[in-house]
């Protein structure tokens, strides 16, 4: 009702800007004529409209025109009104008050305000960023139909743009959840503020007592009270973030990162950097024969590569390796780490105080690491037992008390990629050996990061769409690192009967399989090569989100389905639970 009169007054201003217009044409055909037969001519009246309309149109062919002074002055009159109103105004307001609405108002029906009432077992999104952007996306890529409720228009013609499902309403409405069939739902995700996520959460209880919710928290406080409001789980997850930036600190005698284990499968990292294994090739080192572990992987300089037979174990780059945990004990034990020298071991420095950044000092404090943040602010009685270097962390002074010349690891934790990105740069000019880890809010900006001297970055988009895919299914996925997942999958027919080695998972899938689960439930760690596939087994595999497309649509075509067709399936929700891996 309130676009309808808005159109109709938009309208009401340009229909009397026409109005005066057509007087200025009258009187001026009037007044030619007047003017004419004061010199002494006579014309009819349709040559009197022609005349005015072609000067005030500026074509003025010049068939007709005034000699006296009076009737040049009147031709000056009428060209300016013309300019102004008929090549300036008119236009402009014609734009404003007719194209404008009329092309806002075919935006609108493009854009929905309810889903079909046949929609079940959707996801909900509540607020808008590149968080829930990223989220929407990667759930679409592994089939989910999803949905994002916007506050405007404009919101969701720009996620229409991407290929997104979003509809317009008010988050603190009711009616709007019953529109999107909020109790059909398979969950309903809310990723706004805490105040606002707890009022999502009171207005989705008004409608439906049982539909799982899940919510983040910013603050502490908030967790208790979005629960009380209704949320099924509340996640912190830039503290979650900050611990996963602590697990690729190395440190001390450390060799061997856990990434995630899976029952008795270990993925886990190891710097080649002071180890017996740097300069040797993958072939020389032997390290299947005599560990067991299977490298599945390299990280080199920020770059995931698989390596092959004679790929050389260089000092900056780090093995990602799959096993069990006697496995990963024996490549603990071959392997020797040379011990820095104790004038040498410096803390690891988190650069930035904020919510990552003290969740990081806190895990590395729990594991008995030295460590110093540096912020701007005394952040001391947040994070209390841990040292804080208060000044700029782009002040070469503040870095060299903090202890940056013999730090063995650096945590780059601000909320600004472009802080990041310079922090990254500066620290590497100032130690070109020194291991740097950084976070970042925008997947695009996961490959400046490396490009400019990060070893490892995490993406706090990645890590949300991580933990709620791993609700929807325990297990399905899991984030190793930026661009890198352990996913699992079922043989199916397409594989049965075939082995490791002629199957060509590796070669044309650039995946490996790093563990097998048959259908008696046992559990098979990095399998025989030769061992023949059966269509029950779950496969656990290693590869970037490329390669895991990739397999799914060799062998694993009917996984799911996608969007509205899943949406209207009514597949009930798996239960939230533990996921299948752990930390």
């Amino acid at each position: 009702m309130l676009c309808q009169k808005g159109a109709r007054r938009n309208f009401g201003y340009f229909f009397r800007f026409i109005l005066v217009l057509a007087v200025c044409v009258a009187v001026f055909s009037v007044l030619f004529h007047y003017i004419m037969e004061y010199e002494g001519r006579e014309y009819s009246w349709i040559t009197g409209l022609y005349w005015t309309l072609t000067v005030m149109s500026t074509l003025g062919f010049g068939d007709i025109t005034f000699h006296s002074d009076l009737g040049m002055i009147f031709s000056i009159v009428v060209l300016l009104t013309g300019i102004v109103g008929l090549l300036i105004v008119l236009p402009s307001s014609f734009i404003q008050f007719v194209y404008t609405p009329w092309l806002e108002a075919q935006k609108k029906k493009e854009v929905k305000h309810s889903l079909p009432a046949s929609v079940r077992s959707h996801i909900i999104i509540v607020g808008i960023s590149p968080v829930t952007r990223n989220l929407a996306q990667v759930l679409s890529r592994y089939g989910f139909f999803s949905v994002l409720l916007c506050a405007n228009t404009q919101q969701a013609l720009d996620l229409m743009d991407l290929g997104l499902h979003a509809v317009v309403g008010d988050y603190d409405d009711a009616e709007v959840y019953r529109g999107l069939h909020a109790q059909n739902a398979r969950i309903v995700v809310a990723l706004d503020a805490d105040v606002r996520n707890i009022n999502v959460a009171f207005t989705l209880r008004e409608l439906d007592k049982n539909v799982p919710m899940v919510s983040r928290a910013e603050k502490d406080e908030s967790i208790e009270i979005l629960k009380l409001a209704g949320c099924s789980r509340v996640f912190q997850f830039r503290k979650v973030l900050g611990q996963s930036l602590t697990r690729r600190v190395i440190s001390g005698s450390l060799t061997v990162s856990p990434l995630a284990t899976f029952g008795p499968l270990v993925v886990a990292e190891a710097p080649v950097k002071q180890t017996s294994l740097s300069g040797q090739t993958l072939r020389e080192s032997n390290l299947r024969g005599r560990t067991g572990v299977n490298v599945v992987g390299l990280w080199n300089h920020g770059v995931f590569e698989h390596p092959g037979p004679d790929t050389v174990l260089e000092e900056h780059k780090v093995l990602v390796m799959a096993g069990s945990r006697r496995q990963m004990d024996n490549f603990s034990r071959f392997v020797a780490r040379e011990e820095a020298a104790p004038e040498q071991a410096g803390p690891v420095l988190v650069l930035g105080g904020g919510r990552v950044g003290t969740a990081a000092a806190l895990a590395l404090k729990e594991r008995g690491q030295d460590v110093v943040v540096v912020d701007r602010s005394n952040i001391s009685s947040r994070i209390p037992g841990v040292r804080v270097q208060v000044g700029d962390a782009s002040d070469p002074v503040t870095l060299e008390k903090a202890g940056i010349r013999t730090s063995p690891s650096i945590i780059i934790t601000t909320h600004d990629d472009d802080i990041n990105i310079y922090l990254t740069i500066y620290c590497r000019k100032l130690r070109p050996d020194v291991q740097i880890i950084t976070r970042t809010n925008l997947d695009r900006n996961v490959h400046v990061l490396h490009m400019a001297g990060a070893d490892l970055v995490l993406s706090l988009a990645s890590l949300v769409a991580n933990d709620i895919i791993n609700l929807l299914e325990p297990g399905r996925v899991f984030m190793l690192n930026e661009g890198l997942n352990i996913f699992r999958a079922v043989a199916g027919v397409g594989l049965a009967g075939k082995n490791l080695v002629n199957s060509g998972i590796r070669k044309n899938l650039r995946c490996n399989v790093v563990a097998v689960k048959t259908a008696s439930g046992e559990m098979l760690v990095n399998p025989d090569p030769h061992r023949e596939f059966q269509a029950a087994d779950e496969l656990f595999l290693i590869g970037d989100a490329a390669s895991e497309t990739a397999y799914y649509e060799a062998y694993w075509p009917d996984r799911g389905m996608s969007d509205e067709k899943q949406a209207s399936s009514g597949e009930k929700l798996h239960e939230p639970g533990t996921s299948w891996f752990s930390f």
